[in-house]
């Protein structure tokens, strides 16, 4: 036991190192780490040689990768996704992340079939293994470069969504196909209701978590004892659905984001919500690290019996699975400028969840070594040349790195939010007679010369960048119609208008917000009259 604990220590140490010289060169360290565990996988380093035994094991990888580093990168992915973010972009999310999977299972069974000689249950295996996305390398390289935030939040709701899809697929895939085969015409509604079970049971498990412990934080003020609710939270629902036979993975999704919006909001002090996020992020970077250092410890099997012409021929399907899948879900929206879905595509990697569920196939799998050699080089690929040429190709479609006058925009408006929220505070503490008005008075005096000084410089930047004008009224705009459309609803639950002025109202608001998607410029308070 102590020389196994003293291993891990080594492993972290490790990745510690190259994650720190990475971020110090501010290159993407998950790449970096695999690189070097391919090294000391390949490399004849004697000390290290029980490390690469005890880490390299199937067994091992899957159960650390599964059941111990998922459910903390899923919780701490979803705590910092602002609901507001996701509704925003919920088509092209949920587009790539539903119909864009099944497009890439179906794609890329079918050619894996066909032209490698799998049989038609391995085929669908290795599709569902490339189905899921692991974006975790693009998005250091995106916040590096300052690249539009929306690009990040597709690409990160697709991946929490798509990899818990991808585990059902390929659950039914690898454990249930025979069944679905014997069933004949049958067999496609089985798949279906089985499906269905899955997700719905893990939607549910996800939300009654979430809403559980987000109540029970409004009992309490003390954030070391929140945190363990949030671990219990995490870990909880994807062991509960498990236990069920149900999706995990879509359980801890849902109880995050239940749990980072509304249980925030109703729930903890600004203390205990800054704390949780904080533990969660070390968490999340501790779990990156050993995870991408051991699967470039696993790909090194491959070295050893490898098809290089297999696996050239398995990273075309991928890729061209990945395209048909990108360029069929979201072609058609008009609001996503056409470089957006061609970073969406190449940006697409694979990662340890494809490995993990692979080694979790039984020794005796038709094809278990083939479907092993050729996912492992698709990860690797895809690792290391998709994540080596995302920078270049993000820099050559336009898509550049924030400008200074940008950045400017950015610290301006963040400091204003920042001091009216101070400013509110206070006003909040005088009102319930914790303050007194003399400090009041002289606290927000220094509040508002501060604004006043940060608008003046506002107003000119404003004058030198007008596009900066532009943007914030167009999202000021889209917000104030979300809110006008939320203001409807809440007149339609009480009974207080009619329907069809309920519905023509509503159908104004969704023209003029598809209009302001689409770049036109839209004025508030205009009437179809006028």
């Amino acid at each position: 036991m102590e020389s196994q604990f003293e291993l891990v220590l080594l492993l972290l140490a490790i990745a510690a190192g190259i994650t720190a010289v990475a971020k110090k060169w501010n290159q993407p360290y998950p790449i970096a780490l695999v690189v070097i565990g391919v090294v000391i996988g390949i490399m004849p380093y004697s000390g290290l040689e029980e490390l690469k035994e005890t880490f390299a094991e199937d067994e091992f990888f899957h159960f650390a990768i599964i059941s111990i580093f998922l459910p903390t990168l899923l919780g701490e992915a979803t705590l910092n996704l602002p609901f507001s973010h996701l509704k925003e972009n919920k088509l092209p999310i949920l587009l790539l992340a539903v119909v864009g999977t099944f497009i890439t299972f179906v794609t890329a069974g079918w050619m894996t079939a066909l032209f490698l000689g799998l049989s038609i249950q391995a085929a669908l295996v290795f599709a569902a293994l490339m189905a899921p996305t692991d974006p975790i390398s693009v998005l250091s390289i995106f916040k590096s470069m300052g690249v539009n935030h929306r690009i990040s939040t597709v690409m990160e709701g697709e991946s929490l969504i798509n990899d818990g899809l991808a585990v059902v697929l390929f659950t039914i895939a690898a454990y249930q196909f025979d069944a679905i085969l014997d069933a004949g015409a049958g067999g496609i509604g089985i798949a279906l209701g089985e499906f269905l079970k899955v997700v719905l049971g893990g939607l549910l498990v996800g939300g009654a978590f979430g809403y559980f412990f987000s109540r029970l934080t409004t009992f309490f003020d003390d954030y070391p004892l929140e945190i363990v609710f949030s671990m219990l939270l995490f870990y909880g629902s994807f062991f509960v659905a498990e236990a069920f036979h149900v999706s995990g993975v879509i359980a801890v999704v849902i109880s995050g984001i239940i749990f980072g919006n509304f249980g925030k909001k109703i729930g903890m002090s600004p203390t205990t919500s800054l704390s949780i996020r904080t533990f969660w992020a070390v968490a999340s970077l501790v779990a990156n690290t050993l995870v991408f250092l051991l699967v470039g410890l696993e790909i090194t099997r491959i070295f050893d019996a490898v098809n290089w012409l297999q696996v050239l021929a398995a990273i075309g399907i991928v890729v061209v699975a990945r395209s048909i899948a990108v360029y069929t879900s979201i072609g058609f929206i008009r609001s996503l400028p056409k470089k957006w879905k061609h970073i969406f595509n190449w940006g697409g990697l694979k990662g340890s969840l494809s490995l993990a569920l692979a080694l979790s196939l039984p020794i005796d799998f038709p094809f278990r070594e083939e479907i092993l050699m050729l996912a492992f080089g698709v990860v690797f690929f895809s690792l290391i040349v998709q994540g080596l040429t995302i920078k270049p190709l993000v820099a050559l479609l336009g898509e550049k790195a924030t400008k200074d006058e940008k950045l400017e925009y950015d610290r301006i408006q963040s400091r204003i939010y920042r001091y009216h929220s101070g400013r509110k505070q206070l006003e909040k503490m005088t009102a319930e007679g914790t303050l007194s008005s003399i400090v009041f008075n002289r606290l927000v005096n220094q509040y508002d010369e501060e604004l006043k000084e940060l608008n003046e410089r506002l107003e000119s930047l404003y004058e030198k960048e007008p596009e900066l004008r532009k943007e914030s009224t167009a999202r000021a705009i889209r917000q104030a119609l979300y809110a006008e459309h939320e203001a409807l609803e809440q007149l339609e639950s009480r009974h207080l208008i009619s329907d069809q002025v309920t519905e023509e109202e509503k159908r104004f608001i969704r023209d003029l917000l598809e209009r302001e998607n689409m770049g036109d410029q839209v004025a508030l308070h205009k009437t179809e009259s006028e």
